[in-house]
């Protein structure tokens, strides 16, 4: 509604951003479910360090419960694994459960591993107390789990989740636990303190855990037993796959769709300060059949609107470490109406697989040779006006100082807005894998909160204070260009089923 003083027949700011977003609400009401909150209820984080501390702080406050959803906890994180135990020690009443992937988690056992360094928390506190589980893809069974090696065999899927709750409030970003994420690597992190958001996504983790083996301490030479529950929500993916697919399909597509979520109703905030909307996001491809995840379709319906003529002087920031977006996605990307669009990704010098040994020493090139292809395909589009690739680098890997970069997400300002009205964080990476065959969770803010907008503008900021615009004229130098080897190892890549 127009304010008191307002102008007749002029529109405020307020009423003509509502005006734009209903396009987006419309259909995302349909897709996803959602909370209505006070945008003051997000906080975004900026640096390493400040997402570490503020994750202690929050384990040391707890009162009733942590829940922790990461693809791993690195094997020597003795600190938080300390942090964990000393509250669990100074609160009788406080419970703890942990998610990782199986993959990840037992991957160098019996030497000491994510699955080793947590098992001795059941042992001390009993699992009634403390539930350590980790997910198994169904993709990766019989011959092909017996004879492919670990270090690949993560191509068939993971579980990819970042979700750190304590009590009320959850921490949505895309880092894993583990020192570089504390350190050195940047991430993007937002910390929502709202009963009813972290009600939802501890239902989600409850939800996979149940559909994962648990870690019990043990004697052996790796320090633990992965087993299968009797009472599990399925039965395992090593011993029938296709039924564990149905079962899992019949748990998490009530979970996840908007007309049978369980959504409870414990948020204070007076109705009429409610001005932010939050979706929760789910992408369980390789759970669902048929497929009804949400993250897809919701940044499909947010591209695909801003194609209309009216949002021709809006614009759109997007943001991949690993810059491979799923080809629909790129093609949505450069489709829009916006002006004054954004692409950052890492340097090849930013790239956490910068030197590393065998084929994955590859990837940083294999990922200039994506990005190269993408502002070729703005230059054919006639888009070099509106749209920029960004190149982010803080120093080398592997020099002393330097910085991998890993931040995920997308910013949308609308016209006349000082700040971006929507954005989405998470684990996702955007890319086919996602799409098909890791777990994702995430979270789309949708606010006409100038506080929150103001924040989500910084934060769009400071992630380019390290950039430099990259162009046709850039990737076509010679230390750019890419070798045989190179598109050899893509091909490699997407032949075992890592879509890169």
């Amino acid at each position: 509604m127009p304010t008191a003083n307002a102008t007749p027949g002029v529109q405020s700011p307020a009423t003509s951003s509502a005006g734009m977003l209903s396009p987006f609400v419309s259909e995302l009401d349909r897709i996803a479910p959602s909370f209505r909150i006070n945008g003051s209820q997000i906080r975004v984080l900026r640096s390493p360090a400040e997402f570490y501390e503020t994750l202690k702080d929050k384990i040391r406050t707890a009162e009733r419960r942590i829940f922790l959803s990461t693809l791993y906890i690195g094997k020597s994180e003795k600190e938080l694994i300390t942090t964990l135990r000393e509250a669990l020690r100074s609160k009788p009443n406080l419970k703890l459960s942990i998610l990782t992937d199986a993959l990840r988690g037992t991957r160098e056992a019996p030497d000491p591993s994510c699955a080793s360094l947590l098992a001795p928390l059941v042992k001390e506190f009993g699992s009634d107390r403390v539930e350590i589980r980790m997910y198994h893809t169904p993709n990766l069974t019989g011959f092909r789990k017996k004879h492919i090696p670990k270090r690949i065999n993560e191509g068939w899927g993971l579980q990819h989740m970042k979700l750190y709750g304590f009590d009320d409030e959850i921490m949505m970003t895309g880092a894993n636990l583990s020192n570089d994420y504390f350190t050195d690597r940047q991430d993007r992190y937002h910390l929502f303190s709202s009963k009813d958001i972290t009600e939802y996504f501890s239902n989600l983790h409850d939800a996979v855990s149940s559909l994962s083996f648990r870690i019990d301490p043990s004697d052996a030479p790796s320090g633990f037993d992965m087993v299968w529950p009797k009472d599990n929500a399925a039965p395992s993916p090593l011993e029938d796959h296709k039924q564990f697919v149905r079962e899992s399909t019949g748990l998490l597509a009530g979970l996840i769709s908007p007309k049978t979520a369980p959504l409870t109703a414990n948020d204070t905030t007076p109705l009429e300060k409610r001005d932010t909307s939050v979706y929760m996001l789910a992408q369980f491809s390789q759970l669902l059949s048929p497929d009804t995840s949400t993250e897809l379709p919701a940044i499909t319906h947010v591209l695909s609107t801003l194609s209309a003529p009216q949002y021709a002087k809006s614009s759109w920031t997007f943001t991949a470490g690993y810059f491979n977006p799923a080809p629909s996605l790129t093609k949505l990307l450069l489709s829009t109406a916006s002006q004054n669009n954004t692409v950052i990704t890492a340097s090849p010098y930013a790239n956490g697989f910068y030197k590393s040994p065998g084929v994955s020493g590859l990837l940083p090139d294999a990922y200039t040779l994506l990005a190269r292809r993408f502002v070729r395909a703005v230059h054919d589009k006639k888009l070099d006006a509106s749209t920029v690739m960004k190149e982010w680098r803080k120093g080398t890997v592997g020099e002393p100082g330097a910085w991998t970069y890993h931040a995920k997400g997308l910013w949308v300002t609308l016209p006349d807005n000082n700040g971006p009205s929507i954005s989405l964080i998470g684990s996702s990476n955007y890319t086919k894998r996602s799409y098909s065959l890791d777990l994702e969770a995430n979270a789309l803010i949708v606010t006409e909160n100038e506080g929150l907008k103001k924040q989500l503008a910084n934060e769009q900021n400071w992630l380019q204070e390290n950039t430099t615009v990259v162009t046709r004229e850039d990737y076509a130098k010679t230390e750019r260009r890419v070798g045989l080897k190179v598109r050899i190892a893509m091909l490699i890549v997407r032949l075992v089923g890592g879509a890169l």
